[in-house]
């Protein structure tokens, strides 16, 4: 008797076209492995049923026969079925509110919930996601942010002509544009009174990288924190000079006399503080691409904005890590691909929709991945490739500690049986 496993159709938001598992791995699963899938249909996901069909699915909106069902966002209370194994990006370990009555709901049928955000390798590193996706459309969507602004300042530069990362047929057509405003700004440079032109890199992780990738495509030179004021008096207009922050370059311990160690840091975040502040005045831009929950310092706080909006150059903010009043205090709220910006006013503490508000702009839509569905489904389902058979034949009924699930797949699970495996039990105390 073959075994099934169901992909749950995306329906959070008309922009969410990414699948977990793409049609060219359900026909290598079909074909080496004794496997059957349903797929529900959609009219909006990047591939379509009929390529599902044609790898050998089944396109079904009823997928209750299925023992396991892979998805990539959250998934809506009524969805869940008693006793089932679900995969998908649950946002619920940090506690987040708006998901507890969905991971209680589970609780509550005693499912199991496996969070891609949480297979890692031995050494704790992320190996199954979206991240440089994450990095590339949200490195696209802060440089429209700024093109645009400069549009309604009347200002040309070289970054007016780009497209919000939706607009781009697919990461080609990207990158060729790309290159064409490379040669822009080596022919034509960059308004003097914007340069030094700098972009300043908060973390250096997949979505870091994802992001450089993107700017590195134009004119850049990197130079580290500390040479930024070398460059002040004598600044070239023909390049975008690149800052990458790591943690010692934005946080020091509270205590005199104590020296900066990064697992300490990890450990006790709360033995440090920002010293952000002092590279701020410096940046035309800001991408925002570190971990963050409420035990660590802030990058950029609302009180220093408020009270030095008007002795720094900083124009935009990509929020990519998108922490709600995280990181970023004045990120109030995430944004949608349509419109991937708002305007934080620090002297009203107000947002307005788009660019054209006073103050600065935030980028920060919350699914930037979604924005090349093609790409970012097909290295995902990649990653994941080598594990959908294992959690598909998983003997489930088993105890947790006898599970034969890969070591990398079990650090992911989350609930058991309806029950915080030993490992999240942290989270009960959020629901």
């Amino acid at each position: 008797m073959s075994l099934l496993f169901g992909i749950r159709r995306e329906d959070k938001n008309k922009w969410e076209r990414r699948v977990p598992i793409v049609p060219k791995h359900i026909k290598e699963l079909k074909k080496n492995n004794d496997i059957d899938v349903i797929v529900q249909p959609s009219k909006i996901r990047v591939f379509s049923d009929e390529e599902y069909k044609d790898s050998g699915a089944e396109i079904n909106d009823d997928l209750s026969k299925c023992k396991v069902v892979f998805a990539v966002k959250e998934i809506p209370i009524d969805f869940f079925q008693s006793d089932k194994t679900y995969v998908f990006f649950s946002h619920t370990i940090k506690g987040q509110k708006y998901n507890m009555p969905m991971l209680k709901k589970m609780m509550d049928l005693k499912c199991n919930l496996i969070d891609y955000e949480k297979i890692t390798n031995d050494k704790g590193f992320r190996i199954v996601f979206f991240g440089r996706y994450a990095g590339l459309a949200g490195m696209i969507d802060t440089l429209w942010s700024f093109g645009q602004r400069m549009k309604i300042k009347n200002i040309e530069t070289p970054f007016n002509v780009i497209k919000k990362t939706v607009n781009y047929y697919n990461l080609d057509d990207v990158k060729n544009h790309f290159m064409e405003i490379r040669e822009k700004i080596n022919e034509e440079g960059i308004p003097e009174f914007l340069c030094p032109f700098i972009v300043g890199f908060a973390g250096y992780g997949h979505v870091s990288k994802g992001a450089q990738e993107i700017l590195d495509i134009l004119p850049v030179e990197e130079i580290s924190p500390e040479n930024i004021k070398d460059i002040i008096d004598k600044p070239s207009n023909k390049c975008i000079y690149k800052v990458i922050f790591k943690e010692d370059d934005m946080v020091e311990p509270i205590f005199k006399g104590n020296v900066f160690e990064l697992q300490d840091y990890y450990n006790n975040p709360e033995n440090y503080k920002s010293k952000f502040e002092k590279y701020i005045p410096h940046l035309t831009i800001l991408v925002n691409c570190i971990y963050w929950d409420s035990r660590y310092p802030r990058l950029i706080t609302k009180g220093y904005i408020k009270k030095n909006f008007n002795k720094i150059k900083l124009i935009v903010i990509g929020d990519i890590s998108i922490d709600i009043n995280g990181a970023i205090e004045f990120t109030e709220k995430s944004t949608s691909s349509d419109m991937p910006s708002f305007s934080y006013n620090p002297k009203t503490n107000s947002v307005i929709d788009g660019i054209a508000g006073k103050g600065i702009i935030i980028m920060g839509v919350d699914n930037l991945p979604c924005e090349l569905p093609i790409e970012s489904s097909n290295e995902f389902s990649n990653s994941l490739f080598n594990f959908i058979e294992k959690i598909v034949k998983s003997d489930y009924s088993k105890d947790f500690v006898d599970n034969d699930l890969p070591s990398e797949i079990k650090r992911a699970v989350v609930l058991y049986h309806g029950e915080f495996t030993p490992d999240y039990e942290y989270i009960g105390k959020y629901l």
